[in-house]
């Protein structure tokens, strides 16, 4: 295994904050729909997405105990779970528009990876990763921009010019 050039440790408060809400949204849902539900109808809607809340709850506090690593071959999460290899790796994309998660920046790969959900920590679809959420932004901006200079550098690009 490569040695770890940066990584992102989410941050604890946010991923307390963030588990929480989902866990009080979905008890919520679930005491409304069986205190006083206004028909059979909205309670099961009710009842599945105070479900869905708190499985989602449930699944952010096991994700985000997780670091995301970044090595000279790949990205990937602490426990060895692969995100993707460095060398497909395309670009970087941090800017105010683009469509990625709250403190973290949005990578666009050469080849297709499977569809990939880690709430609080990333998304990957196709040839889209977005990596962020409870992280703290001042590492993920440390990792997009060591990303983006290893793909300058890959290219032959000059940083920084």
């Amino acid at each position: 295994m490569s040695d770890v050039i940066t990584g992102i440790v989410p941050s604890a408060p946010r991923r307390v904050f963030g588990t929480g809400v989902l866990y009080a949204l979905g008890a919520v849902l679930i005491y409304v729909a069986l205190t006083n539900p206004p028909s059979l109808v909205y309670a099961v809607f009710l009842i599945g997405f105070g479900a869905v809340s708190l499985f989602g709850g449930y699944t952010m506090w096991q994700v985000t105990g997780r670091m995301i690593e970044l090595t000279e071959d790949e990205l990937r999460l602490s426990d060895g779970t692969l995100i993707c290899k460095t060398a497909d790796l395309h670009k970087v994309d941090r800017s105010f528009f683009a469509f990625k998660p709250s403190n973290g920046f949005l990578l666009t790969t050469k080849a297709r990876y499977p569809t990939m959900w880690a709430p609080g920590l990333l998304w990957r679809f196709g040839k889209r990763i977005g990596v962020g959420g409870v992280t703290p932004g001042s590492d993920s901006k440390i990792m997009a921009d060591t990303i983006a200079a290893m793909i300058a550098t890959r290219d032959g690009e000059v940083p920084g010019l």
